[in-house]
């Protein structure tokens, strides 16, 4: 019988490893991401979502030639991304280029499913599109071509948590919140 005391002390030791796990996961100290950072995911998220593109076979090619965000301007709590780039269609053995220029402001907001920061809510500041393959007014293509772009800025996470971090695993493990100052996101656990 002496199996059952054993059990118990197992069980004990189980349910304190749990409190402390959880105690920290209620304190864990903020983390911090910078705009360079956010910058350097975008990036590398265009870049992957290309080759995705290009492996399901669409026509469609995009690259990112140069991506700006500025965080916290004048106090409020949003970010602005400044985005340059090309979005290509391969059509007929031809290759139809259209350079992009965006300026958006949205609301940077915590995905717990997918442990990710994503910016909502897009404003559309200015935009630009340009090509030497069409000629006149483009001002219909620009605004079907920003809206679309938008919405596809609005699905493609700007900064994931780091699974192999032991301190960002634990926060994703709570509810998040993200607070916006100038020049970094911050990500705290929610109240």
């Amino acid at each position: 019988m002496p199996q059952f005391p054993l059990l118990r002390h197992i069980r004990l030791l189980g349910a304190l490893a749990l409190m402390l796990v959880m105690t920290g996961c209620a304190s864990l100290s903020p983390y911090s991401i910078s705009e360079n950072t956010l910058e350097g995911y975008l990036q590398n998220a265009v870049a992957d979502f290309d080759r995705q593109q290009l492996q399901a076979g669409s026509p469609l090619s995009v690259s990112l030639s140069h991506a700006d965000i500025t965080l916290g301007p004048d106090g409020r709590e949003v970010a602005v991304l400044e985005i340059e780039g090309q979005v290509s269609v391969n059509a007929f053995l031809a290759r139809l280029p259209v350079d992009l220029a965006l300026k958006v402001e949205g609301a940077p907001v915590y995905d717990r499913e997918q442990k990710a920061v994503f910016i909502r809510r897009l404003q559309l500041l200015d935009s630009r599109v340009e090509s030497s393959m069409f000629k006149g007014d483009l001002k219909p293509v620009t605004d079907n071509v920003m809206r679309m772009v938008a919405q596809w800025l609005e699905t493609v996470p700007v900064y994931r948590l780091d699974e192999e971090s032991l301190g960002q695993r634990l926060l994703g493990m709570a509810p998040v919140g993200v607070k916006v100052v100038p020049g970094k996101l911050i990500l705290v656990p929610a109240e």
